[in-house]
């Protein structure tokens, strides 16, 4: 019961937040307040906080309380580089689940790519990740690579948990090019799930046709993001 009440304050925390109840720099109720006003124990209310303050909405200060804070840490999660590659140059805890996958399969029907007639007709390996770091849940990957010339792809692990890598030292495949389709949806059970999040919190969605070292081979995305504790952004150079 303690649990769920945490995580319930800090929802409405958070919810107060993002409509402006609290703006940058206000201080938010004391521990006591928070407590008394909610029905629960200080404990319980101390975790809903540092929750807060992990997932980049708060900073706690000595002496003064809780101060809203809304400068995330941003990953260039838009760019065409990998995930792996992308977080390697950071020092948070990268964790990968395979939810399924590599597996070959038909295409899906209703394919958010426009495919061609040599791509249908070979079918594709089909993977899907769940991504994290430090423990939460950042972004929720569903990805299609055509089978063309792909020998032994589903039998072998992906190196360093990267299919980028992967490809490039195994099938002297290189992601050249990336076109990118991006908007918000709401979270509907499944995402909230997968993301940790609540049933129609709003969900970064993108949509991905990777250009690689192939000719006409591509390699499709279907990915969302978790932009509770980053922000989402892409890096030029």
């Amino acid at each position: 019961m303690e649990t769920f009440k945490y995580r319930e304050l800090q929802q409405l925390l958070k919810s107060q937040i993002i409509k402006g109840v609290y703006k940058e720099g206000d201080l938010l109720p004391s521990e006591n307040v928070l407590s008394s006003e909610h029905d629960m124990t200080r404990a319980t209310v101390r975790q809903a906080l540092q929750k807060m303050e992990d997932d980049g909405y708060i900073i706690k200060r000595k002496g003064k309380g809780s101060i809203v804070n809304l400068k995330k840490k941003r990953l260039g999660l838009l760019s065409f580089k990998g995930f792996s590659e992308v977080i390697s140059h950071t020092d948070d805890k990268v964790n990968n689940q395979i939810l399924e996958g590599p597996a070959l399969q038909n295409w899906p029907d209703d394919f958010f790519y426009t495919l061609s007639e040599a791509e249908s007709e070979v079918g594709c390996y089909f993977l899907h990740r769940l991504r994290l770091i430090n423990q939460s849940p950042i972004m929720l990957e569903y990805t299609y690579i055509p089978n063309m010339n792909l020998p032994k792809f589903a039998e072998a692990k992906l190196v360093n948990d990267s299919l980028f890598t992967t490809l490039a030292l195994n099938f002297e495949i290189e992601i050249i090019s990336m076109d990118q389709e991006v908007r918000a949806v709401k979270a509907d059970e499944e995402l909230a799930a997968f993301l940790e999040t609540e049933i129609g919190e709003p969900i970064l969605h993108t949509y991905r046709k990777y250009g690689t070292s192939r000719k006409d081979f591509f390699i499709y995305s279907s990915l969302f993001f978790n932009t509770d504790s980053y922000a989402i952004g892409s890096y030029f150079q």
